[in-house]
């Protein structure tokens, strides 16, 4: 099941490594041995098997997927004005239901009380740093992105509130965190820390998309995993920029920490832009640099990874087994939102049911 394994035993190491690794580590942050064949190329298996060799195979799926209108990249598309559009509407519909939304609130315990639940929440500091657009490490920890709002006597403010049914909808360290002693979730995944570094240029000499939208480095080869050129990817991000130049560089891989983890702000900016410069083949000068901005996150293992779609299966079951609960997010429903929202719909839709009818 390994697609690695099979790359290398038909077509060799080399291209293993040099034209699927930069893929996998690029897309899925994982090797190509640890990730599933079916999970991400469904049906090559039984091609392979009708046509008996793996170039052949690959060939017969991407006619396929042609015909349907499905071949690799047909379905990258994006929202005019970037992801913080979708928060916004949706935060706009659930203020038109009358729902009440918090934000500053940090979620510290879940307990069952009764045929209740009690969740205990503290109030904490909303306005964002100005000093610096980095995440702090411990956040990357906690699934928060902001700092606890401390009283006169040294402790957040609290409060307690009454629920029939919670929905957790937050990264795997947290909900690990909040459904402990409530349901035995098996051992967590291996999650890769990632750090993507956008910077902002003045550089006509990118006018030309010199790597079309971007560039996936063969792992070792670059200290970058990946760089994005979104002024070309995204045409009202293009318009935005008003003739500046960004690109945003990521770093950090499967059992890989990022090179820009222990650096500060200036040297992180400065090794993304080397690293730009690198895959883009083009000198870029500091002086060019108009801003840059720096956001760390842990992904969530991919379904693609072998091994995931029993551990997501098992988790997934000792949450359904907690009553009034369910658990929504990528660490469940796999990465990419075409997958993380059905799964959100199914789960709540689960829960409005057992609520209603038992």
């Amino acid at each position: 099941k390994s697609l690695g394994k099979l790359v290398a035993t038909r077509m060799g190491e080399k291209a293993r490594d040099r034209l699927v690794a930069p893929v996998t580590a690029g897309v899925y942050s994982a090797h190509p041995d640890d990730v599933d064949v079916e999970a991400v190329a469904p049906g090559l298996s039984a091609a392979l098997t009708r046509v008996g060799s793996l170039s052949g195979a690959v060939a017969v799926l991407r006619g396929e997927r042609e015909q349907k209108g499905t071949a690799p990249g047909s379905a990258v598309e994006g929202l005019v004005g970037g992801m913080s559009t979708l928060v916004d509407a949706l935060r706009a519909d659930l203020e038109e239901l009358g729902v009440e939304i918090r934000t500053g609130a940090h979620v510290e315990k879940l307990e069952r009380d009764g045929s209740a639940w009690e969740v205990c929440v503290a109030q904490i500091d909303v306005e964002p740093s100005l000093e610096s657009p980095f995440v702090p490490e411990s956040d990357v920890e906690s699934g928060t992105d902001r700092d606890l709002s401390i009283t006169d006597e040294g402790t957040p403010e609290s409060e307690i509130l009454r629920a029939d049914a919670v929905v957790i909808a937050t990264s795997e360290s947290a909900a690990r965190a909040l459904l402990a002693g409530h349901a035995d979730l098996g051992e967590p995944a291996l999650a890769p820390e990632i750090e993507i570094v956008t910077l902002v240029l003045d550089a006509p000499e990118l006018d030309s998309a010199p790597r079309g939208t971007g560039v996936l480095t063969v792992p070792g080869s670059r200290i970058a995993k990946a760089l994005t050129h979104s002024t070309v990817k995204w045409g009202w991000l293009r318009e935005a920029a008003a003739g500046r130049q960004i690109v945003r560089v990521s770093f950090g891989s499967q059992g890989e920490a990022p090179a820009t983890a222990a650096l500060d702000d200036a040297d992180a900016a400065q090794l993304a832009l080397d690293q730009a410069s690198a895959m883009l083949g083009v000198t870029l000068r500091p002086e060019q640099l108009v801003a840059a901005h720096r956001t760390r996150h842990v992904q969530a293992q991919p379904a693609s990874v072998i091994g995931s779609a029993e551990r997501r299966a098992a988790a997934r079951a000792a949450v359904r087994a907690i009553p009034g609960v369910a658990a929504v997010g990528a660490w469940l429903a796999g990465t990419g939102l075409a997958q993380v929202v059905p799964d959100a719909v199914s789960e709540t839709d689960r829960l409005r049911r057992t609520l209603l009818f038992g």
